[in-house]
């Protein structure tokens, strides 16, 4: 099987590179994660520099229409710099979800996204729902005014940059019912939206957010009243495929900078790469990360295959990844002994994104569950 890239993917991924090269150094992420998590210049250099906030949206928006691969190439670069924008959240999961639903809201903002004027977080995780998208307890209630929302949304990513939030809620049912599931666009400073901000062990930022009575009106809505779910769950494995790349790029930092070190620290006369026991360990690393590679391929070429196969592959993508993240990050300090859990070293940083990675969209033994129960089905 044929796995070069076109001309054009290869054009993005060194244009991107030359960016992140040149404006992306590691002390000055780290200043950043410490200030306000994120630069808003680098966003706008994103949309008007690189273009790569409208690589993938629709052409009727002002998009380029490009496909996965697109983004899996971006997501693998961001993943080597440890970018902390929240492009994930507003490009590939709001994004996809809106641009599939379709409709004036979602094409005014979709076209916003594109030109880097507006972040949309996804709100659709609960204190009790763990990684299901169907156990939603949070009411989307229809009144003359448009619909009256109540609800909590925890650990929303990107929260609190962001201009609007996109929020699943029920319009019937109960949780766990897959029909009812509705999908509302509403402005963060809507009345009646309450919001805990903290930041997150890889730097970047999340909010949980409570909706009390929040007014909104019926032009919220985004999609087909209770008829989301397929959407968001195409989201999810989405989300899936971009993580995957992601940990591809910065697994590759890590044992980069770690067999680099190796070569530097000595013990007994010697540099500690040439003791064999640490070459094993380094080649397991190196290892792990191939097999994380073609997860990432696989998952990302069956987005557009049929549910169940798109599911099945997002799923062992998680798995894989999952366990490649802690075996490549907990190798990766240890093998820089004390120091490669200090802030100045940029080994630590790679380790906590890549333990966040662990569990974003479901934790390895959720997939693995959900895994046997698709091959069962």
């Amino acid at each position: 099987m044929d796995f070069s890239f076109t001309e054009e993917q290869n054009l993005i991924r060194q244009s991107l590179q030359s960016y992140l090269q040149a404006n992306y150094q590691f002390e000055a992420r780290r200043q950043a994660s410490l200030a306000d998590g994120w630069r808003p210049d680098i966003w706008k250099a994103f949309a008007e520099d690189l273009g790569i906030t409208a690589m993938t949206l629709p052409e009727r928006v002002g998009g380029m229409g490009m496909d996965a691969v697109s983004t899996m190439l971006v997501m693998e670069e961001f993943g080597r710099s440890l970018v902390l924008e929240p492009y994930l959240e507003t490009v590939v999961i709001c994004g996809g979800i809106l641009a599939r639903a379709g409709g004036a809201t979602a094409d005014e903002m979709l076209a916003n996204i594109a030109a880097g004027d507006r972040i949309v977080a996804f709100a659709w995780g609960e204190p009790n729902a763990r990684y299901d998208f169907k156990s939603l307890a949070s009411t989307a209630t229809a009144n003359g005014k448009g619909w009256l929302l109540n609800g909590k949304k925890s650990v929303v990513m990107a929260a609190p940059w962001a201009s609007h939030l996109l929020v699943t809620a029920r319009t019937s049912g109960k949780p766990g019912d897959s029909s009812g599931i509705s999908l509302f666009l509403l402005d963060k400073a809507s009345s009646g939206i309450r919001m805990s901000e903290y930041p997150t062990i890889d730097g970047r930022r999340a909010a949980d957010v409570e909706f009390n009575n929040v007014q909104i009106g019926a032009e919220a809505l985004i999609g087909e009243v209770g008829e989301a779910l397929a959407n968001i769950e195409q989201a999810g494995d989405e989300a899936i495929a971009a993580l995957s790349a992601e940990s591809v790029g910065l697994m590759s930092v890590l044992h980069e900078d770690t067999v680099a070190y190796t070569k530097q620290r000595k013990q007994f006369g010697q540099p500690i790469s040439n003791f064999q026991a640490l070459q094993h360990r380094m080649v397991d690393m190196y290892m792990e990360i191939e097999m994380a590679r073609s997860a990432a391929y696989l998952v990302t070429l069956n987005l557009s295959s049929s549910v169940n196969e798109r599911a099945v592959a997002a799923s062992a993508a998680k798995v894989t990844i999952s366990k490649a993240c802690r075996f490549v990050g907990q190798n990766a300090v240890q093998l820089h002994g004390g120091m490669g859990m200090t802030d100045e070293l940029a080994i630590s940083h790679y380790f906590k994104r890549a333990t966040l990675i662990e569990s974003e969209f479901g934790s390895a033994d959720y997939h693995l569950m959900r895994h046997a129960a698709l091959r069962a089905s």
